[in-house]
């Protein structure tokens, strides 16, 4: 723990019993075990579901001083199915901070905004969250980059797309090292607000099976918080285009 506040660990201790009581086995995807004599699920069931053996987590519930880190806390609060405020007052309690978002919100693009992407014409353009996925774009964007309408949202990650479709290293040809070399650079910068989130280390491992690229440029960190660069892409028809 960052403090050894006695209060504080009583305080947490007492405010995972309370969250473990709650749930059932069925709730949480366990069998039902037979009798049992308190409420709610066993310290060792929650300690299976968060992944960390039944005396860590018992040590927990018994306010004593232990190291946690941000992952073991992300579990615990999976396990005990905490909404957003419960979450956060449980990294308050054992960690004294607010943790990351680790779930973004979600991207809700206005009509407004939609208009304006569509009022760019022939000029593709495009939106993408915190995790560099697109979530809006406009009818060029679709005719240069491909119809994202039928891509699932792994493939409108940018950085996927970048480093596992055939087609997007057609489309910029010599210029694709350069481009994806700084989209990794992007991609590094936002991990570092997330790091050890599941999703982000689940894509992460992905690339590094699906890329040889990935897997040797993903070490070196280098790290991008700046614009898009401009660059010349062949479209479809095999003209060459300047964006």
């Amino acid at each position: 723990m960052e403090s050894s506040n006695p209060t504080r660990l009583v305080e947490l201790a007492q405010f995972l019993k309370t969250r473990r009581a709650r749930i059932s086995p069925e709730q949480a995807g366990l069998p039902h075990g037979g009798r049992r004599r308190t409420p709610g699920l066993r310290r060792g069931e929650v300690a299976q579901l968060s992944g960390v053996s039944v005396d860590w987590y018992t040590w927990l519930e018994q306010a004593r001083n232990i190291q946690v880190s941000t992952p073991v806390l992300d579990s615990i609060a999976r396990a005990l199915q905490l909404d957003s405020n419960e979450r956060n007052h449980l990294f308050m309690l054992a960690l004294q901070q607010l943790p990351a978002d680790l779930t973004p919100a979600e991207n809700n693009i206005s009509p407004t905004f939609q208009r304006f992407l569509d009022l760019q014409g022939s000029s593709p353009a495009y939106v993408t969250d915190q995790r560099l996925n697109i979530v809006a774009w406009n009818r060029a964007a679709n005719l240069i980059y491909g119809n994202y309408e039928a891509m699932s949202t792994r493939e409108r990650n940018t950085v996927w797309r970048t480093f596992t479709s055939p087609y997007v290293r057609q489309l910029l040809k010599e210029n694709w090292e350069t481009h994806a070399r700084h989209r990794l650079a992007q991609f590094r910068t936002s991990y570092g607000k997330f790091a050890g989130d599941p999703w982000w280390m689940e894509i992460i491992e992905e690339l590094n099976q699906a890329s040889p690229e990935f897997r040797a440029w993903w070490p070196k960190h280098d790290v991008l918080n700046g614009p898009e660069r401009k660059e010349n892409q062949s479209s479809p028809d095999s003209r060459l285009t300047r964006i």
